[in-house]
């Protein structure tokens, strides 16, 4: 009787693990008139039952299958633990997640914001409420989810940055090193629309709850992330702020982007 119930235990405990999917499409972007790779994680889908999403941005030099092997192990366990779909779009390397002025087919910003949305919606069976939909990534992916996240403030509910690169002005040699020079022109000649502290204003009625979190010893990113935080505290926007040792590398932001996707959850489920 003991060896029955624990083969029954077992062939249970496989059968949740092998009902959730880790599935790559390819979506067409109106916008870029051209396909976009994008993996997508959904929990053991019921049915009538709708599911929260959140959309996962990776770094520079990233992509959605070093995300789901390296970055954030486990996506599947935790898409079955919070019953949450996770997509996870390809950011081409470097498009930093923005419309370009430049290059037509960079329309990142309107993908994931409008297109990739619309396509996940009406795909999968998912609450489509703002409150139950979030973004956030690390890095440049970073700042692609405060960018995109507060210009589309009706859509997503919950927006968090690890160790964001949200100061492009700071960059210095890093501006081309990075190649945000080849999206979005030279520093010199920059819209300021495409700056993160031009999103303050609008995060003040955004209706959003906001995480940013960085690593003490991340060089690149530590100041930027200290500064945008005094920001949003001296316009008394509300946000949750995190630093903890980390340098800027998967150790850290795998990490914190557990953190992360934890408190998101704790967010959709107090609406």
């Amino acid at each position: 009787m003991k060896k029955l119930i624990i083969i029954l235990c077992t062939t249970i405990s496989f059968a949740e693990i092998s009902a959730q999917k880790i599935t790559h499409k390819e979506v067409f972007s109106p916008a870029m008139n051209k396909n976009i790779k994008a993996i997508i994680i959904t929990p053991d889908l019921k049915p009538a039952t709708n599911y929260k999403t959140v959309y996962i941005l990776h770094g520079y030099s990233g992509n959605p299958d070093r995300t789901v092997k390296e970055d954030l192990p486990g996506l599947s366990k935790k898409a079955q633990e919070y019953n949450t779909i996770y997509i996870l779009p390809d950011g081409n390397y470097n498009s930093w997640y923005v419309d370009s002025p430049v290059l037509k087919d960079s329309q990142y910003q309107t993908f994931i914001g409008k297109e990739l949305v619309d396509f996940i919606d009406k795909n999968y069976p998912t609450k489509k409420e703002k409150q139950s939909r979030g973004i956030l990534g690390w890095s440049m992916g970073g700042y692609g989810a405060v960018n995109i996240g507060v210009t589309y403030h009706n859509t997503f509910g919950v927006v968090g940055s690890s160790c964001g690169a949200l100061d492009f002005t700071s960059f210095g040699e890093g501006y081309k090193h990075y190649q945000v020079d080849k999206v979005l022109g030279s520093l010199e000649s920059l819209d300021p629309k495409y700056l993160t502290d031009n999103k303050v204003e609008l995060m003040k009625t955004a209706q959003q709850n906001y995480i940013f979190d960085c690593g003490t010893d991340d060089q690149q990113m530590i100041m930027q992330n200290r500064k945008f935080h005094e920001k949003l505290t001296d316009q008394k926007i509300q946000h949750l702020y995190i630093e903890s040792i980390g340098d800027h590398n998967a150790n850290y932001w795998s990490q914190s982007l557990s953190n992360q996707l934890s408190l998101f959850n704790r967010y959709f489920d107090n609406k």
